[in-house]
């Protein structure tokens, strides 16, 4: 069996799944930039879903889904941002300690 589903509500579907994997990015931004430490944040959580959202660009690329692109750009973007802000505060705790 299967399913018909129209362009506007797949359109929606793939915004939705790109907002909700972003916020949590965003999520942890906020609270790295209170706290001014990321020092929970895994570096291989960070190398193995870098490494996916390239793999996934590639793929959104190759299909030419603009979804898929602008997620994985945006996912990217935010977690080169994680990453320097994590290196940055981790050298001011050292430096304090």
């Amino acid at each position: 069996m299967t399913v018909q589903i129209d362009g506007t509500l797949l359109n929606i579907l793939g915004i939705a799944a790109g907002v909700l994997i972003l916020s949590g990015w965003v999520e942890q931004i906020i609270k790295g930039y209170k706290t001014k430490s990321l020092k929970d944040v895994s570096k291989y959580l960070m190398i193995f879903i870098s490494g996916g959202s390239i793999l996934w660009l590639i793929y959104g690329v190759i299909v030419g889904d603009v979804f898929i692109i602008g997620t994985n750009i945006s996912a990217i973007f935010l977690m080169m941002t994680v990453f320097f802000m994590k290196k940055r505060y981790d050298k001011i705790s050292k430096m304090n300690q």
